[in-house]
């Protein structure tokens, strides 16, 4: 099976969980890495500068996974005032950034038209930074304060300065699990939809998978099936991004957190499984800088965000931070090129050729996996 993988051909479900079922991490990863560099000969790996901006914390759903949302009569609930939020967006383009991740919860009174100023706002204010915005989740909770269909609120959104989809939001794509999970959140079929007519509309997304809380190997397997099922459906998926479940201040924190190894195989068969998906992101945010730079050897070409700002996970008590020179040095240590690239992963730094690196070998990843 690891053999037909890295020889570029389809795995079927079947062979997916026999996959994920094994034990042997090296052999995994040896393949899994085998196929980015498959898909990515170029001597680089990337990054890119954004800032993850909460414009609120209230949530109509209830998740029993999320330590952040507050109910909406909560005394903590806040909309960020338009002048802050165009401050860290500010402070972000200050540092190079060219992008902001902009999510919140379900806010239960905020109609489409704030969502259409906000974006107009940021848009005139600087028109370089790319929106990458609302969730799935969001989107679907749009149409219901909306009462309008979900291609007109896509539609008016992108004409707003939408400019591309994050995949949060997608736990586990299977609605066995969502709605043990979470109650008055979109479902399976309907997260799927909103990117797929987003995807309709000429956007581009990324696709996410939270881990490690209620769901079992072939559901993992089901969620990797459903979202190769769409990027075959519409190639608008730019990159697939996986972490684990983090039980800490959460309704779920009796569930024992996955560890690195179980973050590594399931990262190593989203590259194996999702062959039509280009770029596998590490979760350095949650696994910390030497697993996140591990994954690197595990099916990531990507280092994910400087990310300025992030306040979901931190939220659930993991705080890992990494500042610019640390997530190029773990690239660099990895034997790669560290470039700096936008959400549609083209690059936008400058590169002139003549900075050093020694290509890694495989057997790096038997060491580093020894040594984790």
């Amino acid at each position: 099976m690891l053999e037909k993988a890295v020889a570029g051909e389809r795995l079927n479900r079947a062979e997916g969980l026999a996959l994920i079922e094994s034990h042997d991490l090296v052999a995994l990863g040896q393949a899994a890495d085998a196929v980015a560099r498959r898909l990515h000969p170029e001597p680089f790996r990337t990054y890119n500068i954004d800032r993850n901006i909460n414009y609120t914390n209230a949530c109509t759903a209830v998740c029993d996974f999320c330590a952040f949302y507050r109910p909406p009569k909560h005394d903590e609930v806040y909309v960020l005032p338009r002048e802050v939020l165009l401050k860290k967006i500010e402070e972000t383009v200050a540092v190079g950034g060219d992008q902001i991740l902009m999510q919140g919860g379900l806010h239960p009174t905020l109609e489409l038209e704030w969502y259409e100023d906000l974006l107009r706002d940021i848009k005139r204010h600087f028109p370089q930074v790319n929106v990458h915005g609302f969730s799935p989740p969001e989107i679907h909770h749009f149409t219901k304060i909306s009462k309008l269909p979900l291609r007109e609120v896509l539609t008016r959104l992108k004409e707003a300065g939408l400019g591309s989809l994050p995949g949060g939001g997608g736990e586990i794509l299977v609605d066995r699990v969502r709605t043990e999970i979470t109650r008055g959140k979109v479902l399976t079929d309907d997260w799927l939809n909103v990117c797929r007519v987003w995807h309709e509309l000429g956007g581009k997304s990324s696709a996410t998978m939270m881990f490690g809380h209620v769901e079992t190997l072939a559901e993992r397997i089901e969620h990797f099936d459903r979202v190769r099922e769409l990027q075959d459906e519409t190639g608008g998926i730019t990159a697939f991004i996986s972490w684990t479940f983090q039980p800490e201040h959460t309704d779920m924190a009796h569930i024992p957190p996955a560890g690195a190894f179980e973050y590594l195989k399931t990262q190593a068969v989203s590259r194996l499984y999702l062959d039509n998906i280009p770029n596998i992101q590490s979760s350095w945010v949650t696994q910390g800088e030497k697993i996140g730079q591990i994954a690197l050897f595990f099916g990531a070409n990507d280092m994910g965000s400087l990310m300025l700002e992030e306040n979901v996970v931190s939220s659930a008590g993991t705080v890992h931070h990494l500042s610019l020179e640390s997530i190029r040095r773990c690239i660099r240590e990895a034997g790669y090129i560290p470039r700096q690239r936008n959400v549609f992963y083209e690059y936008i730094d400058r590169y002139d050729g003549d900075e050093e690196t020694q290509c890694a070998g495989s057997a790096v990843v038997a060491g580093l996996v020894a040594g984790a």
